[in-house]
């Protein structure tokens, strides 16, 4: 009977691990995919495709800091690369520091807006 139990609790504890993981794994590759639909039709200048990250990271939930992203556009093609820790919970009190990466490269459907040229 208390190999049973203690089976039974394994089980649980692996469940419970399985479904932490695969819920941020899940937020991750959505927040991924927004990111490179983002980069792809919304944004015309890095500016503004900062700024719709950052946006996106919140409504995820993600813990993103702004100086943990860079975007890199040459013509039509957008890099963005970044990164951000969270805490996942692989057993009852005890949180595990996940590292999550992010390597978007993208070609744009949208033409670079690039800023006004200056005339003395």
């Amino acid at each position: 009977m208390l190999k049973l139990f203690v089976k039974l609790v394994f089980v649980a504890v692996l469940a419970n691990s399985a479904y932490h993981i695969g819920a941020e794994y899940l937020t991750y590759v959505k927040f991924e995919d927004a990111i490179r639909d983002a980069a792809i039709f919304k944004a015309r200048n890095d500016e503004e495709l900062t700024s719709r990250i950052m946006s996106l990271a919140q409504q995820y939930e993600v813990p993103l800091d702004e100086d943990n992203l860079s975007i890199e556009r040459v013509g039509k093609q957008v890099t963005v690369r970044g990164w951000y820790d969270r805490k996942i919970e692989i057993v009852p009190t005890y949180e595990y520091p996940w590292h999550f990466g992010l390597l978007i490269d993208v070609v744009t459907l949208t033409t670079p807006q690039h800023a006004a040229p200056t005339f003395r």
